[in-house]
């Protein structure tokens, strides 16, 4: 430890810490631009020029290293008159717009400009003018002649997105921070940008000219996009969501939050929400009703269809961004009606993996723990686009040494180094993955499973196993893929053993907002029950919808909405129209999390409330409360809670911790690899749910491009294509036609073509065979 004195106030900092660090520790504010705690030191805006005794001139307290020793003034005449004249150097070139500029109200230069600036420029001359830059539909860089080079915005490409998307060109005046020969920006990060720019250079292109920060109310809630539960403040005016921030909490998010997290608001406000319930009518057409006039419908069709096929038939669907308090009542309405058919994984296709189960899978750990871990192994997982704050934790973590490994099926960059690499098909990830099993067993001299008798392990699976045996401190993760898998029970023991073998902790990176609520809160078939793939593809007599696009939002959309236009009975508590029109029989309008008091639990199994942060649009109403009041319509028992907390503490009584378990009872194999051609089905960030995918922002990105037919050069030359020609790629469900492009990263004998999509519906499955043929 070092030891100084700041301002009169001995202070121990520890050794290569800077004079800045030691005047936050004593509360001392410096005024400064270009430092931030997250992002490497430049010391180039000056703005924090302090006095050192027995230093001749002042010097940037964000650069210059502690001494022992050192006297520090912050606020001596000398610290001031320099940053004084650093302020009236910002000031020259800064246009007088503060009245229609955005960050008015919330602008640090402004702040420090009421401190530190002049009345009066002694600078006559024309300012520089900087022209407009189109950095897409989310940032916008209209005024960049605000820009006073602090150079966050590159910085936080760089070092935290993983890409650098923004640079400076020029020098001295002529300055001005640019994109690469005209490109946007792309990174799934990139709205954090506009919370680093301390000007008006980077704004929000959605907010922008909406509202003044000083009109907005601010409320706490939590993303519902990701298993990292995402701090937010939702900024609200009179009772539309207008801008959506990151709260800091440096144990799950840190100071960042996606652009799924920050522009999905405007899905909220979509035309496209239900407002009022509607009542099919026998003719087809649909007609509003009262509350009480809807629920006594859903009522009597759902006691007609026990009454006549039993409870059996009837069936309850919800999606993993649902509240711990939903899930816990929809779960409460089947099962007092009888049945034990609910599910909220309406992606996931393999029979046998509740039975592989021993509790709700979880991460493992706490998500900081992810920083301090050395080797990580990531198995199935798009993983910058299935959970952008984990991979930016990862790419943190590979800066100090960290090695990541990745098995998948489409090598997409991850924006981090990566030590090692099994690219395959979906079907032969179980067999990749025993082949570094096998690796590991001959190194560590240990016997391999029998199971794997077969296998040989080649030099890729080599280079992971020596890789996670090197390390002290490692992690197995399962993604998103695998667990969607027809194959997830016999992945998940694969990599179980790996974990095993390398004295590894295992987990899964959990796909929704709250999967582990969902589980917790028993909204997965009982002893006897159906999971949703079953209901679907079995198709029963009555089904209540829960905040699901069945569409878009199950594996085998097509397969799913045929069934329920064929159920006797369906009712969809949903807050949009169009998610539900073409197959409900009555459509309830629920809120979503903005509108709404609830709770989600992320992957690391830590419960986070929220209250709602504006009222419910139109005659919503919260879905706990619809299904509360449900249940009382049908006269079942338990339907007394009068609050959500009631809810939430009969779900969370007795403690989480014991309920999580990573244990896979289930056997290790090779799997059944396919032949000829397979999907590779991703689901893009922005089409993920229901919310996101009516953000209009979001879908004009480029993460949003229409999908294509996407496969390496090997597996096109195969078939006789080049990459800009129309195909028909088919599969036994049905066909659609597509363009090809060349996409390297993705396996041999795959085809890539991204779920969530109308038009890649009628494809069905995430996972098989496939056929392309030039259209």
């Amino acid at each position: 430890m070092v030891e100084l004195t700041v301002d009169g106030n001995k202070v121990e900092v520890p050794e290569g810490s800077m004079v800045m660090h030691a005047a936050q520790k004593v509360g001392q504010y410096v005024p400064h631009f270009c430092y931030h705690k997250k992002l490497s030191i430049a010391a180039n805006c000056r703005m924090c020029l302090v006095e050192v005794e027995k230093a001749p001139k002042a010097l940037p307290a964000c650069a210059t290293p502690v001494t022992n020793g050192m006297v520090v003034f912050t606020n001596s005449e000398k610290a001031k008159a320099a940053q004084k004249s650093v302020m009236e150097f910002l000031l020259i070139n800064h246009p007088l717009d503060c009245p229609i500029c955005d960050q008015g109200g919330e602008c640090q230069l402004q702040d420090l400009a009421v401190g530190y600036g002049g009345s009066a420029s002694r600078y006559h001359e024309e300012k520089r003018v900087v022209f407009h830059k189109d950095l897409g539909p989310l940032v916008s860089a209209e005024e960049m002649t605000r820009c006073i080079h602090c150079t966050r915005c590159v910085r936080f490409g760089q070092e935290i997105a993983g890409v650098m998307e923004l640079g400076m060109l020029n020098r001295g005046e002529h300055s001005e921070i640019t994109t690469f020969v005209g490109r946007s920006i792309e990174s799934e990060l990139s709205g954090n940008m506009i919370d680093l720019c301390p000007v008006g250079a980077l704004t929000s292109k959605p907010f922008r000219y909406s509202a003044r920060t000083w009109e907005l109310a601010r409320r706490r809630s939590v993303s519902p996009h990701d298993s990292v539960g995402a701090n937010l403040v939702v900024q609200v005016k009179g009772e539309h969501v207008m801008r959506v921030v990151p709260f800091e909490n440096e144990a799950v998010n840190e100071c960042w939050i996606s652009d799924r997290d920050r522009f999905s608001y405007e899905g909220l406000n979509s035309e496209d929400r239900l407002g009022v319930p509607m009542i099919r009518n026998a003719d087809g057409t649909w007609r509003e009703a009262s509350w009480a006039d809807a629920l006594q419908a859903v009522g009597q069709g759902l006691a007609r269809v026990r009454d006549s096929f039993g409870a059996g038939q009837i069936g309850a669907l919800a999606t993993e961004y649902a509240t711990t308090e939903e899930y816990a009542l929809l779960g409460r309405l089947v099962r007092a009606l009888g049945s034990e058919n609910i599910d909220f994984r309406l992606r996931q296709t393999d029979p046998a993996f509740d039975a592989a189960l021993t509790g709700a899978p979880w991460l493992g750990m706490p998500i900081a723990d992810l920083d301090a871990l050395d080797r990580v192994l990531v198995v199935g997982s798009f993983l910058r686009k299935d959970h952008p704050l984990f991979a930016q934790r990862l790419r943190q973590a590979a800066k100090r040494g960290t090695q990541v490994l990745l098995v998948d099926s489409a090598a997409d960059d991850p924006l981090l180094p990566v030590a090692g690499r099994l690219t395959v098909a979906p079907s032969e990830l179980p067999r990749a993955l025993a082949e570094v099993a096998v690796a590991l067993a001959q190194l560590k001299g240990q016997a391999a499973p029998a199971e794997f008798a077969s296998v040989t392990p080649g030099e890729n699976a080599k280079l992971i196993a020596a890789s996670l045996t090197s390390g002290a401190n490692a992690g197995v993760f399962l993604g998103n893929l695998a667990v969607a898998s027809a194959q997830a029970s016999v992945l998940a023991a694969n990599a179980q053993a790996i974990a095993t073998l390398a004295g590894a902790r295992f987990g899964f990176l959990t796909s929704g907002g709250n999967t582990v609520g969902g589980y917790l809160a028993g909204a997965v078939p009982g002893k006897g029950g159906k999971t949703a793939a079953a209901m679907l593809a079995d198709p029963l007599k009555a089904y209540v919808v829960l905040h699901a696009e069945p569409l878009l939002d199950a594996d085998n959309g097509a397969q799913a909405v045929a069934a329920l236009r064929d159920a006797q009975f369906t009712v969809a508590l949903t807050s949009y129209r169009s998610a539900a029109a073409d197959w409900a029989d009555v459509m309830l309008p629920v809120a979503p999390f903005t509108e709404t008091s609830g709770t989600f639990v992320n992957a690391q199994g830590l419960a986070q409330s929220f209250k709602g942060t504006v009222a419910p649009h139109g005659e919503s109403r919260p879905g706990w409360k619809v299904l509360r009041v449900l249940g009382n319509v049908l006269q079942l028992p338990g339907f007394d809670d009068e609050t959500s907390e009631s809810v939430r503490d009969a779900v969370l009584s007795g403690g989480i911790e014991g309920r999580l378990s990573n244990r896979i009872e289930a056997a290790v194999g090779v799997g059944q690899a396919l032949s000829g051609l397979e999907r590779v089905a991703d689901v893009p960030i922005y089409r993920t749910d229901a919310i996101v995918r009516r953000s209009e922002p979001l879908q004009a990105a480029p993460a949003s491009r229409a999908p294509a037919a996407r496969m390496n050069g090997r597996t096109l030359a195969g078939l006789g294509l080049t990459a800009g020609v129309k195909v028909k790629v088919a599969t036994a469900t049905g066909s659609v036609e597509l363009e090809t492009v060349q996409d390297d990263a993705v396996a041999d004998r795959a085809v890539r073509v991204a779920a969530g999509f109308e038009k890649t519906a009628a494809l069905g499955g995430a996972f098989g065979q496939i056929s392309v043929e030039r259209a």
